[in-house]
Protein backbone atom coordinates (compact mmCIF):
# COMPACT_ATOMS: atom_id res chain seq x y z
CA UNK A 1 0.00 0.00 0.00
CA UNK A 2 0.95 3.73 -0.48
CA UNK A 3 1.94 4.93 3.09
CA UNK A 4 1.28 8.27 2.92
CA UNK A 5 4.29 9.44 4.90
CA UNK A 6 4.19 12.78 3.88
CA UNK A 7 0.40 13.26 5.51
CA UNK A 8 0.45 14.49 8.83
CA UNK A 9 -3.04 14.41 11.35
CA UNK A 10 -2.90 17.22 13.84
CA UNK A 11 -5.06 15.66 16.71
CA UNK A 12 -6.29 18.03 18.98
CA UNK A 13 -7.50 16.48 22.27
CA UNK A 14 -5.93 13.14 23.97
CA UNK A 15 -8.93 11.80 25.55
CA UNK A 16 -10.27 8.29 24.28
CA UNK A 17 -11.44 9.59 20.75
CA UNK A 18 -8.34 11.72 20.15
CA UNK A 19 -6.00 8.97 20.96
CA UNK A 20 -7.86 6.54 19.15
CA UNK A 21 -7.96 8.74 16.24
CA UNK A 22 -4.26 8.92 16.50
CA UNK A 23 -3.56 4.89 16.70
CA UNK A 24 -6.01 4.84 13.65
CA UNK A 25 -4.05 6.55 11.60
CA UNK A 26 -0.96 6.12 12.21
CA UNK A 27 -1.91 2.56 11.30
CA UNK A 28 -2.59 3.33 7.94
CA UNK A 29 0.83 5.83 7.64
CA UNK A 30 0.04 8.71 8.19
CA UNK A 31 2.00 10.87 10.70
CA UNK A 32 0.21 12.24 13.84
CA UNK A 33 0.78 15.04 16.23
CA UNK A 34 -1.74 15.22 19.41
CA UNK A 35 -2.29 18.72 21.38
CA UNK A 36 -4.42 18.45 24.77
CA UNK A 37 -4.95 21.49 26.61
CA UNK A 38 -4.43 19.54 30.02
CA UNK A 39 -1.09 19.98 31.60
CA UNK A 40 -0.56 16.18 32.26
CA UNK A 41 -1.89 13.03 31.56
CA UNK A 42 -3.35 12.26 34.89
CA UNK A 43 -5.02 9.29 35.33
CA UNK A 44 -8.48 9.30 34.10
CA UNK A 45 -12.00 9.19 36.28
CA UNK A 46 -15.19 6.49 35.64
CA UNK A 47 -15.21 3.63 33.45
CA UNK A 48 -16.47 2.72 30.25
CA UNK A 49 -18.08 -0.05 28.44
CA UNK A 50 -15.83 -0.57 25.63
CA UNK A 51 -18.78 -2.63 23.35
CA UNK A 52 -18.26 -5.84 20.88
CA UNK A 53 -18.88 -2.50 17.94
CA UNK A 54 -15.63 -1.00 19.50
CA UNK A 55 -13.74 -4.06 19.49
CA UNK A 56 -14.75 -5.22 15.80
CA UNK A 57 -13.91 -1.23 14.53
CA UNK A 58 -10.52 -1.77 16.02
CA UNK A 59 -9.85 -5.22 15.01
CA UNK A 60 -10.07 -3.60 10.74
CA UNK A 61 -7.33 -2.19 11.55
CA UNK A 62 -5.47 -4.67 13.30
CA UNK A 63 -5.41 -3.12 16.57
CA UNK A 64 -5.86 -5.17 19.63
CA UNK A 65 -5.62 -3.88 22.85
CA UNK A 66 -4.96 -7.45 24.70
CA UNK A 67 -8.60 -6.42 26.68
CA UNK A 68 -9.16 -9.98 27.42
CA UNK A 69 -5.77 -9.78 29.57
CA UNK A 70 -7.02 -6.73 31.64
CA UNK A 71 -10.66 -5.64 31.32
CA UNK A 72 -14.04 -7.75 32.26
CA UNK A 73 -16.09 -9.58 29.95
CA UNK A 74 -19.42 -7.96 29.79
CA UNK A 75 -22.09 -10.91 29.34
CA UNK A 76 -25.31 -9.82 30.91
CA UNK A 77 -27.22 -7.18 32.30
CA UNK A 78 -29.69 -7.29 34.94
CA UNK A 79 -32.58 -4.31 34.97
CA UNK A 80 -33.78 -4.31 38.79
CA UNK A 81 -36.00 -2.57 40.91
CA UNK A 82 -34.84 0.10 43.93
CA UNK A 83 -34.65 -3.59 45.70
CA UNK A 84 -32.83 -5.33 43.68
CA UNK A 85 -35.62 -7.53 42.07
CA UNK A 86 -35.29 -8.65 38.27
CA UNK A 87 -37.62 -6.79 35.91
CA UNK A 88 -35.31 -8.11 32.96
CA UNK A 89 -32.41 -9.59 32.29
CA UNK A 90 -30.38 -9.00 29.22
CA UNK A 91 -27.61 -11.78 27.94
CA UNK A 92 -25.24 -10.25 25.47
CA UNK A 93 -23.52 -13.26 24.92
CA UNK A 94 -24.80 -15.07 22.65
CA UNK A 95 -24.78 -11.81 20.54
CA UNK A 96 -21.48 -11.17 21.22
CA UNK A 97 -20.46 -14.81 20.34
CA UNK A 98 -22.89 -14.10 16.98
CA UNK A 99 -20.69 -11.10 15.57
CA UNK A 100 -17.52 -12.35 16.79
CA UNK A 101 -16.00 -10.18 19.48
CA UNK A 102 -17.04 -9.70 23.51
CA UNK A 103 -17.75 -6.58 25.14
CA UNK A 104 -15.61 -5.06 28.25
CA UNK A 105 -16.02 -3.08 30.81
CA UNK A 106 -12.41 -1.27 31.57
CA UNK A 107 -11.82 1.93 33.48
CA UNK A 108 -10.98 4.84 31.58
CA UNK A 109 -7.23 4.88 33.13
CA UNK A 110 -6.14 1.93 31.71
CA UNK A 111 -8.04 1.98 28.50
CA UNK A 112 -6.04 5.27 28.16
CA UNK A 113 -3.15 3.84 29.17
CA UNK A 114 -3.48 0.73 26.61
CA UNK A 115 -4.14 3.72 23.80
CA UNK A 116 -0.99 5.07 25.02
CA UNK A 117 0.96 1.83 24.88
CA UNK A 118 -1.19 1.24 21.19
CA UNK A 119 0.26 4.77 19.77
CA UNK A 120 4.16 4.29 20.89
CA UNK A 121 6.37 7.34 19.94
CA UNK A 122 3.57 9.71 18.84
CA UNK A 123 4.22 13.33 20.08
CA UNK A 124 1.70 13.98 22.60
CA UNK A 125 2.54 17.84 23.49
CA UNK A 126 0.82 18.70 27.18
CA UNK A 127 -0.97 22.40 28.00
CA UNK A 128 -1.75 23.09 24.49
CA UNK A 129 -4.75 25.09 24.71
CA UNK A 130 -6.20 25.41 20.80
CA UNK A 131 -7.08 29.19 20.59
CA UNK A 132 -8.47 28.51 16.68
CA UNK A 133 -7.21 27.30 13.21
CA UNK A 134 -6.67 28.74 9.66
CA UNK A 135 -6.51 27.13 5.98
CA UNK A 136 -2.93 27.16 4.93
CA UNK A 137 -2.43 26.13 1.41
CA UNK A 138 -3.63 22.89 1.03
CA UNK A 139 -3.77 22.41 4.79
CA UNK A 140 -4.51 23.85 7.75
CA UNK A 141 -2.79 25.61 10.53
CA UNK A 142 -3.76 25.63 14.43
CA UNK A 143 -3.15 28.44 16.83
CA UNK A 144 -2.54 28.13 20.67
CA UNK A 145 -3.20 29.83 23.08
CA UNK A 146 0.66 30.43 23.91
CA UNK A 147 1.32 31.52 20.95
CA UNK A 148 2.79 27.87 19.51
CA UNK A 149 1.49 26.34 16.25
CA UNK A 150 1.04 23.57 14.20
CA UNK A 151 0.62 22.56 10.37
CA UNK A 152 -1.10 19.60 9.23
CA UNK A 153 -3.01 17.88 5.80
CA UNK A 154 -5.79 17.75 8.31
CA UNK A 155 -7.33 18.60 11.57
CA UNK A 156 -8.97 16.43 13.92
CA UNK A 157 -11.44 17.76 16.38
CA UNK A 158 -11.23 15.50 19.01
CA UNK A 159 -11.52 17.67 22.33
CA UNK A 160 -14.42 17.25 23.59
CA UNK A 161 -17.78 18.46 25.12
CA UNK A 162 -16.63 22.02 24.88
CA UNK A 163 -14.78 21.84 21.98
CA UNK A 164 -12.61 24.34 20.51
CA UNK A 165 -12.77 23.30 16.81
CA UNK A 166 -16.38 22.63 17.28
CA UNK A 167 -16.74 26.22 18.59
CA UNK A 168 -15.31 28.31 15.72
CA UNK A 169 -16.65 25.67 13.15
CA UNK A 170 -20.27 26.06 14.34
CA UNK A 171 -20.64 29.20 17.04
CA UNK A 172 -21.53 29.79 20.08
CA UNK A 173 -24.38 26.63 21.14
CA UNK A 174 -26.26 25.81 24.06
CA UNK A 175 -26.09 22.31 25.08
CA UNK A 176 -29.37 20.29 25.58
CA UNK A 177 -29.66 19.40 29.41
CA UNK A 178 -31.53 17.03 31.10
CA UNK A 179 -32.19 18.00 34.33
CA UNK A 180 -30.64 15.48 36.96
CA UNK A 181 -27.23 15.06 38.23
CA UNK A 182 -24.70 12.11 37.17
CA UNK A 183 -22.16 10.94 40.29
CA UNK A 184 -20.02 8.55 39.11
CA UNK A 185 -17.18 6.23 41.13
CA UNK A 186 -14.85 3.28 40.71
CA UNK A 187 -14.05 2.82 44.14
CA UNK A 188 -12.82 -0.66 45.53
CA UNK A 189 -15.80 -3.07 46.48
CA UNK A 190 -17.05 -6.50 47.36
CA UNK A 191 -20.15 -7.42 47.79
CA UNK A 192 -21.29 -10.71 48.09
CA UNK A 193 -23.93 -10.12 45.54
CA UNK A 194 -21.33 -8.46 42.78
CA UNK A 195 -19.94 -11.53 41.39
CA UNK A 196 -17.73 -11.83 38.45
CA UNK A 197 -18.86 -10.26 35.48
CA UNK A 198 -22.03 -8.68 37.65
CA UNK A 199 -23.48 -5.92 36.09
CA UNK A 200 -26.81 -4.60 37.07
CA UNK A 201 -29.28 -1.44 36.25
CA UNK A 202 -31.60 -0.13 39.10
CA UNK A 203 -34.76 1.35 38.42
CA UNK A 204 -36.18 3.87 40.43
CA UNK A 205 -38.72 7.23 40.54
CA UNK A 206 -36.25 9.79 38.77
CA UNK A 207 -33.29 8.14 40.16
CA UNK A 208 -31.13 5.28 38.98
CA UNK A 209 -27.98 3.12 39.90
CA UNK A 210 -25.50 1.31 37.97
CA UNK A 211 -23.28 -0.79 39.93
CA UNK A 212 -20.63 -3.55 37.57
CA UNK A 213 -17.63 -5.50 38.48
CA UNK A 214 -13.99 -3.94 36.25
CA UNK A 215 -12.26 -6.91 37.28
CA UNK A 216 -8.98 -6.00 40.10
CA UNK A 217 -11.26 -5.57 42.99
CA UNK A 218 -13.33 -2.54 41.19
CA UNK A 219 -16.34 -1.54 40.63
CA UNK A 220 -17.82 0.91 38.83
CA UNK A 221 -21.22 2.70 39.71
CA UNK A 222 -23.23 5.54 39.08
CA UNK A 223 -26.11 7.31 40.28
CA UNK A 224 -28.40 9.65 38.94
CA UNK A 225 -30.83 11.65 40.27
CA UNK A 226 -33.72 14.85 38.69
CA UNK A 227 -32.99 18.29 39.71
CA UNK A 228 -33.01 21.57 38.54
CA UNK A 229 -30.98 22.49 35.71
CA UNK A 230 -29.35 25.04 37.64
CA UNK A 231 -28.40 22.49 40.62
CA UNK A 232 -27.11 19.56 38.46
CA UNK A 233 -25.09 22.46 36.14
CA UNK A 234 -23.08 23.57 39.32
CA UNK A 235 -23.98 20.66 42.24
CA UNK A 236 -22.68 21.33 45.81
CA UNK A 237 -23.86 18.64 47.68
CA UNK A 238 -22.54 16.52 50.19
CA UNK A 239 -22.26 12.84 50.61
CA UNK A 240 -25.01 12.40 52.59
CA UNK A 241 -26.91 13.49 49.89
CA UNK A 242 -26.17 10.45 47.62
CA UNK A 243 -26.56 8.33 50.43
CA UNK A 244 -30.44 9.72 51.35
CA UNK A 245 -31.26 9.27 47.73
CA UNK A 246 -30.88 5.39 47.63
CA UNK A 247 -31.72 5.40 51.42
CA UNK A 248 -33.86 1.83 51.28
CA UNK A 249 -32.64 0.60 47.75
CA UNK A 250 -30.68 -3.05 47.40
CA UNK A 251 -28.08 -3.74 50.12
CA UNK A 252 -25.28 -4.05 47.75
CA UNK A 253 -26.35 0.02 46.35
CA UNK A 254 -26.41 1.40 49.62
CA UNK A 255 -23.52 -0.62 50.02
CA UNK A 256 -21.39 0.84 47.70
CA UNK A 257 -22.28 4.31 48.17
CA UNK A 258 -21.53 4.11 51.63
CA UNK A 259 -18.07 2.70 51.49
CA UNK A 260 -16.98 5.30 48.81
CA UNK A 261 -14.97 8.16 49.90
CA UNK A 262 -16.38 11.14 49.14
CA UNK A 263 -13.56 12.70 46.92
CA UNK A 264 -13.69 9.74 44.69
CA UNK A 265 -17.23 10.71 43.82
CA UNK A 266 -17.36 12.71 40.29
CA UNK A 267 -20.34 14.67 39.70
CA UNK A 268 -21.66 16.42 36.56
CA UNK A 269 -25.22 17.33 34.69
CA UNK A 270 -26.52 15.12 32.46
CA UNK A 271 -26.56 16.87 28.83
CA UNK A 272 -25.81 16.40 25.70
CA UNK A 273 -26.19 18.63 22.26
CA UNK A 274 -28.70 19.14 19.28
CA UNK A 275 -27.28 16.75 16.36
CA UNK A 276 -25.16 18.68 14.02
CA UNK A 277 -25.31 17.89 10.47
CA UNK A 278 -21.97 19.39 9.41
CA UNK A 279 -18.96 18.49 11.45
CA UNK A 280 -16.14 19.89 9.56
CA UNK A 281 -15.08 22.12 6.63
CA UNK A 282 -12.11 22.41 4.45
CA UNK A 283 -9.47 20.46 6.22
CA UNK A 284 -11.43 20.19 9.45
CA UNK A 285 -13.56 17.59 11.15
CA UNK A 286 -14.86 16.81 14.28
CA UNK A 287 -14.77 13.18 16.08
CA UNK A 288 -16.60 11.64 19.09
CA UNK A 289 -18.12 13.78 21.79
CA UNK A 290 -16.81 17.15 19.83
CA UNK A 291 -19.10 16.02 17.11
CA UNK A 292 -21.98 13.71 18.81
CA UNK A 293 -21.76 13.99 22.52
CA UNK A 294 -24.74 11.65 23.62
CA UNK A 295 -26.36 10.63 26.79
CA UNK A 296 -25.16 7.84 28.88
CA UNK A 297 -27.68 5.52 28.93
CA UNK A 298 -26.54 3.56 25.86
CA UNK A 299 -23.15 2.96 27.47
CA UNK A 300 -22.43 3.89 23.47
CA UNK A 301 -20.18 7.43 24.42
CA UNK A 302 -16.59 5.74 24.20
CA UNK A 303 -17.54 3.03 21.53
CA UNK A 304 -18.84 6.11 19.08
CA UNK A 305 -15.91 7.66 19.29
CA UNK A 306 -13.79 5.22 18.33
CA UNK A 307 -15.74 3.85 15.61
CA UNK A 308 -15.35 7.39 14.36
CA UNK A 309 -11.62 6.76 14.16
CA UNK A 310 -11.53 4.22 12.75
CA UNK A 311 -13.76 4.81 9.78
CA UNK A 312 -11.82 8.29 9.89
CA UNK A 313 -8.75 6.08 8.67
CA UNK A 314 -10.46 3.86 6.12
CA UNK A 315 -11.85 6.93 4.63
CA UNK A 316 -8.06 8.44 4.63
CA UNK A 317 -6.04 5.59 3.90
CA UNK A 318 -4.71 6.00 -0.09
CA UNK A 319 -7.17 9.28 -0.29
CA UNK A 320 -5.74 11.31 -3.21
CA UNK A 321 -8.17 14.29 -2.12
CA UNK A 322 -7.82 14.31 1.92
CA UNK A 323 -10.36 17.30 2.06
CA UNK A 324 -12.80 14.79 0.39
CA UNK A 325 -12.26 11.90 2.25
CA UNK A 326 -13.09 13.81 5.06
CA UNK A 327 -16.56 14.64 3.89
CA UNK A 328 -17.00 11.10 3.05
CA UNK A 329 -15.84 10.08 6.72
CA UNK A 330 -19.01 12.54 7.79
CA UNK A 331 -21.31 10.79 5.63
CA UNK A 332 -20.68 7.82 6.67
CA UNK A 333 -21.01 8.34 9.83
CA UNK A 334 -23.55 10.78 10.65
CA UNK A 335 -26.64 8.00 10.49
CA UNK A 336 -25.60 5.63 12.93
CA UNK A 337 -24.48 8.27 15.53
CA UNK A 338 -27.55 10.12 15.36
CA UNK A 339 -29.66 7.11 15.77
CA UNK A 340 -28.01 6.38 18.98
CA UNK A 341 -27.63 10.28 20.36
CA UNK A 342 -31.34 10.05 19.85
CA UNK A 343 -31.91 6.25 21.01
CA UNK A 344 -29.83 7.40 24.07
CA UNK A 345 -31.70 10.74 24.94
CA UNK A 346 -35.05 8.99 24.79
CA UNK A 347 -34.28 6.12 27.01
CA UNK A 348 -32.52 8.62 29.31
CA UNK A 349 -35.86 10.40 29.32
CA UNK A 350 -37.66 6.88 30.05
CA UNK A 351 -35.90 5.87 32.68
CA UNK A 352 -35.65 8.92 34.59
CA UNK A 353 -39.55 9.82 34.32
CA UNK A 354 -41.17 10.17 37.62
CA UNK A 355 -44.28 9.70 36.03
CA UNK A 356 -46.16 6.48 37.85
CA UNK A 357 -47.86 5.60 34.48
CA UNK A 358 -44.53 5.82 32.29
CA UNK A 359 -42.54 3.99 34.95
CA UNK A 360 -45.46 1.15 34.95
CA UNK A 361 -45.01 1.25 31.10
CA UNK A 362 -41.57 1.25 30.99
CA UNK A 363 -41.33 -2.29 33.47
CA UNK A 364 -43.82 -3.65 31.78
CA UNK A 365 -42.37 -3.51 28.21
CA UNK A 366 -38.86 -4.39 29.58
CA UNK A 367 -39.98 -7.55 31.44
CA UNK A 368 -42.66 -8.39 28.47
CA UNK A 369 -41.12 -7.90 25.80
CA UNK A 370 -40.26 -10.59 23.41
CA UNK A 371 -36.22 -11.68 23.52
CA UNK A 372 -36.39 -11.26 19.54
CA UNK A 373 -37.46 -7.37 19.88
CA UNK A 374 -34.80 -6.65 22.61
CA UNK A 375 -32.00 -8.78 21.03
CA UNK A 376 -32.74 -7.15 17.17
CA UNK A 377 -32.41 -3.83 18.91
CA UNK A 378 -28.81 -4.66 20.61
CA UNK A 379 -27.63 -6.49 18.05
CA UNK A 380 -27.90 -3.39 15.63
CA UNK A 381 -25.73 -1.20 18.34
CA UNK A 382 -23.33 -3.94 19.02
CA UNK A 383 -22.74 -4.21 15.10
CA UNK A 384 -19.94 -2.42 13.41
CA UNK A 385 -21.52 -1.29 10.18
CA UNK A 386 -18.17 -0.21 9.12
CA UNK A 387 -17.20 -3.25 8.02
CA UNK A 388 -19.79 -3.06 5.44
CA UNK A 389 -19.54 0.37 4.29
CA UNK A 390 -15.90 0.82 3.87
CA UNK A 391 -15.12 -2.82 2.52
CA UNK A 392 -12.60 -1.56 -0.47
CA UNK A 393 -10.87 0.50 2.13
CA UNK A 394 -9.98 -1.53 4.30
CA UNK A 395 -8.65 -4.59 1.81
CA UNK A 396 -6.09 -1.81 1.58
CA UNK A 397 -5.21 -1.62 5.09
CA UNK A 398 -2.31 -4.35 5.74
CA UNK A 399 -1.62 -3.92 9.41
Amino acid sequence: MTTGRNRKAIVVGAGIGGLTAAAALRRIGMDVEVYERARELRPAGGAVSLMTNAVLALRTLGIDLKLEESAEILEELHFLTTRGKVIRTLKFKEICDRLGAPSFGITRTLLQQLLLREIGDCPITLGAVAGGFEPDGDGVRVRFEDGRAARGDVLIGADGFNSAIRRQLVGPEQPRESGYICWVATPEFRHPRVTKQYGAHYWGRGRRFGLANIGGGQVYWWGTKNMPVERARDWSGDKDEIVRTYAGWADEVQAAVAQTPFEQITPFPARDRPFLEQWGKGPVTLLGDAAHPMMTSLGQGACMAVEDAVVLAHHLVNAADPQRALRAYETARRPRTKKIVDGAYALSALEQTEQPLRILGRDLFFRLAPNSVLDKQNAEYLDFPGTRATDDRMMEVQP
